[in-house]
């Protein structure tokens, strides 16, 4: 791969780690300005989609809660790992890992910007029916699990998922 085909992936991968961020950051402050903390959910879409504001103060799924510190310490080292891992691999590999690296990026570092403001990550939407509920999440929650897809079908499915062969050592000029 070019130089130019290089910057182009940074490019790619960093404008859309910015995108997710954004749209996460906007859409907590609108969230927290509109609704509170604790009130009844208010119906979206029926009883299936709600806005429901969460303080999650844990991980995944509200796992170790009050850990926000460790956490945060946590995700710089993730944020790093994800960094590196497009150094090594997403600039010389298809485009859907590029893809997939830029929305867990932008997703680590909404959850991050929300544990070092607040202490807690903002969730808001909650989605089921009657009392099956899932687990209230976010937009950075949203880009985090779509990336993680993304990333099961490039494990299983390789080459034949990204439509062509990644660009190897042999191939570049």
């Amino acid at each position: 791969m070019t130089d130019r085909g290089h910057r182009r992936r940074w490019l790619a991968f960093f404008a859309l780690a910015a995108g997710v961020w954004v749209a996460d950051q906007l859409s907590k402050a609108w969230i927290d300005a509109n609704f509170r903390f604790g009130a009844p959910p208010t119906e979206v879409l029926g009883d299936l989609v709600r806005i429901a504001v969460t303080h999650n103060t844990g991980g995944i799924f509200g796992l170790f809660g009050g850990s926000a510190l460790v956490l945060a310490l946590a995700s710089l080292a993730v944020i790093a790992l994800i960094v590196a891992y497009h150094a090594r691999q997403g600039v010389r590999s298809h485009w859907l890992l590029t893809i997939a690296l830029g929305l867990l990026l932008g997703g680590a570092l909404g959850n991050l910007t929300d544990r070092l403001r607040w202490g807690y990550v903002l969730d808001f939407v909650d989605t089921g029916i009657g009392s099956m509920r899932w687990y209230t999440f976010n937009v950075a929650d949203s880009a985090i699990s779509t990336s993680l897809v993304v990333l099961i079908g490039l494990a299983l499915l390789g080459d034949r998922l990204a439509g062509s062969e990644p660009v190897t050592e042999a191939r570049q000029g």
